[in-house]
């Protein structure tokens, strides 16, 4: 299969969808340069800078343009450069782009996609490293993919231009450059459908975004001393697919929620409480959760990486829970 990585997969597919559909066009901060992770290298030489537009510093104005053009017909795909910035956009996404259907009795849509960056990594401290998906997920109107790979990037993304609904899709920026293999024809990912990464008997680790990969080097590890855990990738916070993730909790009957998100209020609550009232009688020990310290990320490299979760975390989280 090919090569590509993260940030090409993005690229390739924003070029697709502009190929097919002349409504849909991309707007933020810098994009017809690339922007700052080659998201959008090459787009505006390909369909110039009408579809490929510049914008200045004001995240309010952008997703305000965007609601308004979607609400229009048009197609937009914009960029909030960092998802710590989105609270400048949330009166436009929250008030407007969520609840424009609902409040015209279904005479409105607005078939926009939000593309925003999270994530720790690249020392970027406080203000350009937060995970805030759990924010939006709270959001009736909206809907919110996580890709963690090239091939969901790609496909994920491809659903959410065609969807007629608001849908924001958090990348994480320490992905970007990861080099995966690719089908030569990525197809479009079901929003809702979550994908089941390793299959295993002992427990279920439900990881978001970057934890995925980290639930796996776990996985490793954990193998090596007997223990085989069942790796679920959600890809849609909203829709959420509960069946898989019950379906395999059913079969383990243990499990470890991971993401890199502050752990108190973050989206794992959501999904421990939902699979405690949906398998309880199945659960043979607590639910355990991995995540972030309740604190700002900290500027310092050796602190930051020590703020952060990853596979350490989530393998001490899978042995609490099987009393080991």
């Amino acid at each position: 299969m090919p090569e590509t990585t993260y940030a090409k997969a993005i690229s390739s597919t924003l070029a697709e969808a502009m190929r097919a559909d002349p409504r849909v066009f991309v707007l933020g901060e810098d994009v017809a340069h690339g922007g700052p992770y080659t998201t959008t290298a090459g787009l505006a030489e390909e369909f110039g800078t009408e579809r490929l537009i510049n914008t200045p510093i004001s995240e309010a104005a952008i997703c305000g343009v965007a609601v308004g053009a979607a609400q229009s017909g048009l197609r937009p795909v914009l960029e909030i450069m960092y998802i710590d910035f989105i609270t400048l956009a949330l009166d436009q996404l929250v008030n407007q782009a969520a609840k424009a259907h609902f409040m015209s009795g279904g005479q409105l849509r607005v078939p926009m996609v939000l593309r925003t960056q999270g994530g720790a990594g690249y020392r970027g401290a406080a203000q350009h490293s937060q995970s805030l998906e759990s924010w939006l997920t709270h959001i009736p109107g909206l809907k919110v993919v996580m890709p963690s790979c090239a091939e969901d990037a790609a496909g994920l993304l491809t659903s959410a231009i065609n969807d007629d609904n608001p849908v924001v899709v958090v990348e994480n920026k320490t992905l970007y450059f990861r080099r995966e293999q690719v089908p030569e024809r990525i197809e479009p990912v079901p929003l809702g459908q979550a994908r089941v990464l390793r299959e295993g008997s002992d427990v279920t680790v439900v990881a978001l975004s970057r934890l995925v990969h980290e639930a796996l080097d776990a996985a490793k590890s954990l193998a090596a001393d007997g223990i085989e855990i069942e790796v679920i990738d959600p890809r849609t916070l909203v829709p959420l697919d509960l069946d898989a993730i019950v379906a395999s909790v059913r079969r383990t009957n243990r499990l470890v929620v991971a993401h890199e998100a502050v752990e108190f209020g973050g989206f794992g609550a959501e999904i421990a409480a939902a699979v405690q009232h949906a398998a309880f009688d199945y659960l043979d020990a607590p639910i355990e959760r991995v995540g972030a310290p309740f604190t700002p990320i900290p500027l310092s490299p050796g602190l930051e990486d020590a703020y952060v979760p990853g596979a350490g975390e989530i393998e001490s989280a899978v042995r609490a829970s099987l009393g080991r």
